[in-house]
């Protein structure tokens, strides 16, 4: 018996029977016929996929298979990772989605847009807006054309040349020859052999990215203000972004941005600082944390987006227990009124993520051991909410001591001059001190601490009545002598 193919042909309206689709071609009749390949295809789901849409049979320009993950049409949700360094002290795990949120009791669903159109981005959206979001210069890429000819080679390097370039991926995550292109392009970025590990530990899907769809991403992130020594830093820690697309989610989220009163300008400043605002959705997270500060927090819109640049952490923060909490604390602690706290968020809204225990709480110990009562410290902190964030030892401590054992000063003027305890010992209060102790014009009693507060030139006209120039030399003296005798201590 002659073994047999089926093989499609043509179909035809004017066959009668079915398997007549269907052209019965001998084997070896298709010995001098280019053959397919087959193989077993594998294909990883992800939370960041699409089923409806995958697509696993698609090749790229290179003749390489492409991603299913690139085709997504949905805003992604998954992996939510909190925009703050490791090493901060300050601040604990109060970050996750906002949903839902839940006030008096009763659980609060998210609503498309805000009553008044503020939330409302194609409302809210200028020509000038829809500009900057959506008209980005696809001819910038010309700058990593470059790069794209080395990915473009990627498909042609021998497993023994990638193990070569790549000992590392190669033998500890058995890198893959077909992610060669997009790790090559990632390069120029300034990513090494550690940093592609950490992203595959962290989001392993994130490495089987299309380049030609990373690079389009990417090059809107920078379009939008992302500075290009931001982006190593910003795919590290949130390497889901590659696999965010610009119609679908990129777009949508700077509209939001922009609609909240941040200028253009801004927007790269608060992306590179919290790259995670895009795993959130703007409809179900992002818009209800907003309603959240203005009906509850009591932060009024024209605001916002003063709040969200002093601290972008602020939308991606369970933000209805870090404001009771915080002012439960306050309120127990310091006897703080509401408005007083609001006016705090407004200022510093960054100290809605710092730990109570390790954070706030030290800070208002410290304070009552040098003299001060509640309503002494209530009226600091309103003041100048950022002293809850400087260090207990190389800031609040040092400061002290000198404003009591060189200015002669007593505590109770920190209630009046609270900016003294955020300017720098060193580059400030030290050498103005100094300098005017030099001159002899010093005033008896008390140094005052307005001297501090203007800038240089108002301080040698008003204070010192000599040069800047001359000022600044003194500085420059007294600072190389102080490093000389630390470097001597340590030595």
């Amino acid at each position: 018996m002659v073994p047999f193919s089926l093989c499609p042909s043509h179909p035809s309206s004017s066959l009668k029977l079915y398997l007549s689709q269907f052209t019965l071609t001998p084997l070896s009749d298709l010995s001098g016929r280019k053959r397919r390949a087959t193989s077993c295809r594998f294909v990883v789901l992800s939370t960041h996929s699409n089923p409806k849409i995958l697509k696993s049979n698609r090749r790229s320009r290179y003749g390489q298979p492409l991603s299913p993950y690139d085709d997504q049409e949905d805003d992604v949700e998954a992996y939510h990772f909190a925009d703050v360094s490791d090493d901060d002290w300050l601040l604990n795990d109060d970050f996750a989605e906002v949903s839902v949120f839940d006030v008096n009791g009763k659980k609060s669903k998210p609503h498309k847009g805000n009553a008044n159109g503020h939330l409302n981005g194609e409302n809210a959206k200028s020509v000038a807006e829809k500009s900057f979001i959506g008209n980005y210069d696809h001819g910038s890429k010309k700058a990593r054309q470059a790069s794209l000819d080395v990915a473009r080679n990627g498909k042609r390097a021998t497993r023994k040349n990638m193990e070569d370039r790549f000992p590392r991926l190669s033998e500890e995550i058995g890198m893959d020859v077909k992610w060669l292109p997009l790790i090559d392009y990632l390069s120029t970025f300034g990513f090494k052999e550690s940093h592609f590990i950490q992203m595959y530990e962290r989001h392993m899907p994130s490495l089987q990215i299309n380049v030609c769809s990373a690079q389009e991403r990417l090059e809107y992130l920078l379009s939008v203000g992302v500075k290009q020594r931001d982006i190593r830093r910003m795919v590290l820690r949130q390497p889901q972004i590659l696999e965010y697309t610009v119609e679908n989610n990129l777009k949508s989220h700077v509209a939001f941005l922009m609609n909240l009163g941040i200028p253009s300008s801004r927007i790269g400043q608060i992306i590179a600082a919290t790259p995670s605002l895009f795993s959130y959705s703007v409809e179900n997270s992002l818009k209800p944390t907003v309603r959240y500060l203005v009906e509850e927090v009591g932060i009024k819109e024209k605001d916002l987006g003063k709040v969200v640049q002093l601290s972008p952490q602020i939308l991606v923060q369970r933000i209805d227990i870090s404001w009771n909490s915080r002012c439960s604390f306050l309120s127990n602690e310091i006897g703080a009124p509401r408005e007083s706290i609001v006016k705090m968020v407004k200022k510093h809204p960054q100290f809605l993520h710092y730990s109570i225990d390790d954070g706030l709480l030290p800070r208002i110990n410290f304070l009552r051991s040098i003299g001060m009562c509640n309503s002494d410290i209530l009226k600091l902190l309103t003041s100048l909410t950022q002293v809850l964030s400087l260090s207990l030892e190389e800031n609040l401590k040092p400061k002290y001591m000198y404003l009591v054992n060189e200015l002669n000063n007593e505590v109770h003027s920190l209630t009046k001059y609270p900016m003294y305890l955020s300017l720098s010992l060193d580059q400030r209060i030290r050498p103005r001190h100094r300098f005017l102790v030099s001159l002899k014009k010093a005033p008896k009693g008390p140094f005052p601490l307005s001297s501090f507060v203007p800038t240089d030139e108002s301080f040698c006209q008003q204070w010192a009545g000599t040069s800047v120039d001359k000022y600044l030399a003194f500085k420059q003296r007294l600072l190389l002598k102080e490093f000389a005798e630390k470097y001597e201590r340590n030595g």
